[in-house]
């Protein structure tokens, strides 16, 4: 079977101070799965990791819902701020998806 992530939504936009929702959905069961961001300098920086027999993690304003029922898994980040508008990538052990979170102003 192939290594297979899809993102629900290529692009995502929301509003500061609101919250916002990575939706993927996967083919194949990991034990262990990351979250990351991509800085502007071209660093990435762990965000938070999800252990697949544990409970949904949470880290500051990162929290990740993982349903196995359906396999999906999401990384809901809440109280948007500007830095937040960024490029962010799933991992796993053996492949990434890159998501793309655009911070629209009004």
């Amino acid at each position: 079977m192939a290594q297979r992530v899809i993102q629900d939504q290529p692009d995502t936009s929301s509003q500061l101070g609101q919250s916002v929702t990575l939706n993927c959905r996967y083919a194949t069961i990991w034990s262990y799965m990351f979250w990351y961001k991509l800085l502007p300098n071209g660093e990435m920086i762990y965000l938070i990791g999800q252990v697949f027999s544990g409970q949904n993690a949470r880290n500051g304003r990162y929290s990740v819902n993982l349903q196995k029922a359906s396999k999906s898994i999401s990384l809901t980040i809440s109280d948007l701020q500007l830095e937040d508008s960024a490029e962010y990538f799933f991992y796993t052990k053996l492949l990434s998806l890159h998501l793309v979170l655009n911070l629209n102003l009004l």
